[in-house]
């Protein structure tokens, strides 16, 4: 439970501010309501994020711990305040030429406006977080060192062909795609949001290329190798690295930000319910990397990639066709279970 700590004392101070606004706004009733939606939007939270979690600690077991705490401290912050509060509102900022001030403005005293504006720019930022998202799953799949292969002889035929140059060319078709499906006026902002996105993944490799010189290569280290420059770059603790989870975050939270909508127009409970819930990833992600979680079950960490390209190809999809959000979550668990069952399976035949 020490790696959980934080977070439940977080917790509790949130959901002290959650109650406090709630109970200015609405009396008793209103403070039993916004600790309610707390607690549910921080249950949403995790159960979409999981397999972010996973593959936030796939990526942080080769990191130093430097690197780890600042992801776990500034990495937090930017989470919380930037990616679930600041981050919708500078949306809507760019879409209504407001600034951010007014936009505040917007959101606390007309919740309703603020929101169509939000929902309304799904399709520019549902193409940028795909195509990341896309990329990501592409270049795990493409691997040619994994040394285990969750589909058989299929997975080692990809890694052995693909490479990082066809993950970027299938990805700006998948994009191009989405482009196909939504109205005339938004084609051009949907391709350059999708565009964007492939854009800032590769930026991730070349930025930490840029300021870090490669360490020399161990005997019979091999990550760095045949895997791409982004993959290298967040292979071990790194600016790049640091750049890559962040918008891996930013992927994530987005489709959370617009799903708590659904539960409450209150902006300022979307943001601490959120914040619960991405408290409790990082927690999560922590205990994976102490426990040595992923080299037990040696296939969770493929399977959060799958439910990664999943996710992606559904935010891909709902430039122009609704998505229910319990479908997204349950795809996500349901490859987190199969893979977690694989892993029991591959233990029991393999013990050594």
């Amino acid at each position: 439970m020490r790696h959980f700590g934080i977070s439940f004392i977080v917790t509790i101070i949130l959901l002290g501010l959650a109650g406090w606004w709630g109970f200015n706004h609405g009396g008793s009733s209103g403070l039993l309501q916004a600790l309610w939606i707390c607690v549910v939007l921080g249950i949403m939270e995790v159960s979409l994020s999981f397999d972010n979690a996973v593959v936030n600690a796939s990526v942080l077991r080769h990191w130093n711990e430097f690197w780890r705490k600042l992801f776990l401290t500034v990495g937090i912050l930017v989470a919380v305040f930037g990616m679930r509060l600041l981050f919708p509102l500078l949306i809507v900022s760019m879409a209504t030429g407001l600034g951010l001030m007014d936009v505040w403005t917007m959101a606390t005293t007309n919740p309703d406006e603020y929101s169509r504006y939000l929902t309304g720019a799904h399709a520019q930022v549902a193409a940028f977080g795909g195509a990341f998202l896309l990329l990501v799953f592409l270049n795990f799949l493409f691997d040619e060192e994994k040394e285990l292969h969750w589909l058989g002889w299929i997975e080692a035929k990809l890694g052995e062909h693909g490479t990082e140059s066809l993950a970027v060319l299938l990805t700006l078709a998948a994009v191009f795609g989405c482009v196909y499906l939504v109205p005339e006026g938004e084609k051009l902002s949907v391709l350059t949001a999708g565009v964007v996105g492939v854009l800032v993944y590769l930026a991730v490799g070349w930025i930490s290329s840029l300021l870090e010189e490669d360490p020399p290569a161990e005997d019979g280290d091999t990550t760095e190798a045949g895997v791409g420059a982004v993959v290298a770059a967040v292979s071990r603790g790194s600016i790049g690295g640091f750049l890559y989870l962040e918008v891996l975050d930013a992927s994530f939270s987005f489709d959370g930000v617009i799903g708590a909508f659904a539960i409450t127009k209150d902006v300022v409970i979307i943001m601490l319910g959120l914040a619960i819930g991405a408290m409790f990833v990082r927690s999560l992600t922590v205990f994976l990397v102490h426990k040595g979680t992923l080299d037990e079950y040696v296939y969770l960490e493929h399977g959060a990639h799958y439910a990664i390209g999943i996710l992606a190809l559904i935010m891909l999809a709902s430039v122009k066709y609704h998505i229910p959000e319990w479908f997204t979550g349950l795809s996500g668990v349901a490859f987190i279970a199969v893979s977690l069952w694989s892993s029991i399976r591959y233990k029991r035949l393999n013990p050594a």
